[in-house]
């Protein structure tokens, strides 16, 4: 595989507004086949991270599935988008600097506190079923425009969950990949369970 060509073809498969906010790059000593980082409030877009030696061993569906999805999860869950963990950081910010500004120590506590919790939501709910859910279907939202077929594109991304964790030594799945591959399933034809995504926020 060459990488630079592969980097290339992966950049095709993203739609324009994702490719303009998206960098991919190698990175050899990471132990996952693709990882990303979080979109912070000043960034406009992520840098995905590629072990090529461990890429290269899954099939070009579910390595197109896979990055589909990690790119699909990081717009899913922007640090800006308008919620009340949001609001409660930002207004624990501003708090924090008029408090610091009238040299009140309990209430720049009180604020750093706030800031804490809002920002400790913002991370959960980021990692919660409920949004993982959200980038699957839109990833596959995604791969029905690049060719694939919803039953196909959902075959290779629940062939390829546990591919990638194999890649990394687990062969026990986590619990959020348990729901995502019951509805991916029920998507792809093999089972007619699917899981609602109302309910899952604090998985």
């Amino acid at each position: 595989m060459n990488i630079n060509e592969e980097i290339a073809r992966l950049r095709d498969l993203l739609p324009a507004s994702w490719r303009m906010a998206t960098s991919i790059k190698s990175k050899p000593e990471q132990i996952e086949p693709v990882s990303s980082l979080q979109i912070l409030p000043w960034q406009k877009g992520t840098q995905v991270n590629i072990n090529f030696r461990l890429w290269r061993q899954l099939p070009e569906a579910q390595r197109d599935m896979l990055l589909l999805h990690e790119v699909s999860w990081r717009q899913q869950t922007k640090w800006l988008q308008t919620g009340a963990y949001q609001g409660i950081a930002a207004a624990a910010f501003v708090g924090g600097v008029v408090e610091a500004v009238q040299g009140d120590v309990t209430g720049i506590a009180i604020a750093l506190l706030l800031g804490t919790i809002g920002i400790n939501q913002i991370l959960r709910k980021n990692k919660s079923s409920q949004i993982q859910l959200q980038a699957d279907s839109e990833a596959l939202d995604v791969a029905q425009k690049r060719g694939y077929g919803e039953s196909e594109a959902a075959r290779a991304l629940l062939e390829a969950i546990p591919a990638a964790a194999k890649l990394m030594g687990r062969n026990t799945p986590e619990f959020t990949e348990l729901i995502r591959c019951q509805n991916l399933r029920a998507i792809a034809g093999l089972s007619k369970t699917t899981i609602p995504e109302t309910g899952l926020n604090d998985f």
